[in-house]
């Protein structure tokens, strides 16, 4: 289902549904080929509560890049525990780590663009592709406001990078519905949220925003706007 045509056709198959209604259709309809890729932040927590409800045996990851913040790790423990799921954790290959740590310098990512999306691509990309092997479909909390780069996402995507269908249940959420949807239901959050952070990713490339600053102004603060991506969301 790698064509333009397929892809408008769920696109319009899934017009006007919810989130909920968006994720029982793929959950029910892709069965064993779709997973959900959490990076514990507070959309992926709604998302998680919505599969709960809906099927707590769906296939659930979440990256571990090794330099996560301790919040994060008792996030994820928590909300394991709190809806009785499992999330598989993917790791870096560690000899990959280990070369480019001793190669370039542990905190390598604020010498270049290039170390940056280097550090990304061996810590996130790499073992998000493992996680995809035999998939049809992933699905992920992007949603349009949070930077210039998402914009123009769709629900439902075709990830050419991956070669997967992407999906993206709460593309129309504002940040106020996510939070009245956390607060609503209960759900566990990082507690970072609380301090400023609103984008919570690798602890070195993570800082807490300003007020009036853009949510995404804290993730790899060094670089334009327009880079602030780590290529797990890289669109053609």
């Amino acid at each position: 289902m790698n064509n333009k045509k397929n892809i408008n056709r769920l696109n319009e198959l899934l017009s006007g549904k919810n989130a909920f209604e968006i994720l029982e259709y793929f959950l029910k309809d892709f069965e064993g080929k779709v997973a959900f890729s959490t990076s514990l932040g507070a959309e992926d927590q709604a998302i998680i509560k919505m599969i709960a409800d809906i099927d707590k045996n769906a296939d659930i990851f979440t990256l571990d890049t090794g330099r996560l913040f301790p919040e994060t790790y008792d996030l994820l423990d928590i909300t394991t525990k709190k809806y009785d799921l499992k999330i598989r954790v993917m790791f870096p290959d560690p000899a990959r780590v280990e070369e480019m740590v001793n190669t370039k310098g542990i905190n390598l990512f604020y010498d270049s663009i290039e170390n940056r999306k280097l550090c990304c691509h061996i810590r996130k990309i790499e073992p998000l592709k493992r996680a995809f092997q035999g998939l049809d479909a992933w699905i992920c909390g992007l949603r349009r406001e949070q930077s210039v780069t998402r914009k123009d996402i769709q629900v439902v995507e075709w990830d050419d990078n991956n070669g997967l269908i992407k999906v993206n249940p709460l593309i129309e959420w504002t940040e106020s519905q996510v939070w009245n949807y956390i607060k609503l239901n209960h759900i566990p959050y990082n507690k970072l949220h609380d301090t400023g952070f609103p984008s919570i990713g690798c602890q070195p490339c993570t800082r807490a925003v300003m007020p009036g600053e853009d949510i995404r102004a804290g993730r790899w603060w060094w670089e334009n706007p327009e880079t602030r991506e780590c290529g797990l969301h890289k669109r053609n």
